[in-house]
């Protein structure tokens, strides 16, 4: 997360981090918001619903996950809009890591 200070607005990127969090507000229309923690801070993903259903496997169950997409900034407030998603738990090798899923 730090890398990505030299980021611009709209700028592909690719980022990975432990998932700490998922929420899929029912108000969200189907947009599924997932946290991403490393050792330097922390990253919200928006991932719409079209590559929700695309990669569940890999949104639902990936502990460790890396995500490619489009950097969106504004006003001090940075997301990565999600384009592809990509499970790398094996990477954790055996550490315990859960992630909070808030329905």
């Amino acid at each position: 997360s730090a890398e990505l200070d030299g980021v611009e607005h709209g700028d592909a990127v690719a980022v990975a981090g432990l998932v700490v969090g998922r929420q899929r507000p029912g108000t969200a229309s189907g947009v599924t918001f997932v946290t991403l923690e490393d050792e330097y801070g922390m990253l919200n993903v928006v991932v719409w619903r079209e590559l929700a259903e695309r990669q569940r496997r890999a949104l639902v169950g990936a502990q460790l996950l890396k995500v490619s997409g489009r950097l969106e900034q504004e006003n001090g407030v940075r997301h990565l809009i999600a384009r592809r998603l990509e499970d790398v738990s094996q990477l954790l090798q055996g550490l315990d890591v859960r992630s909070r899923d808030f329905h």
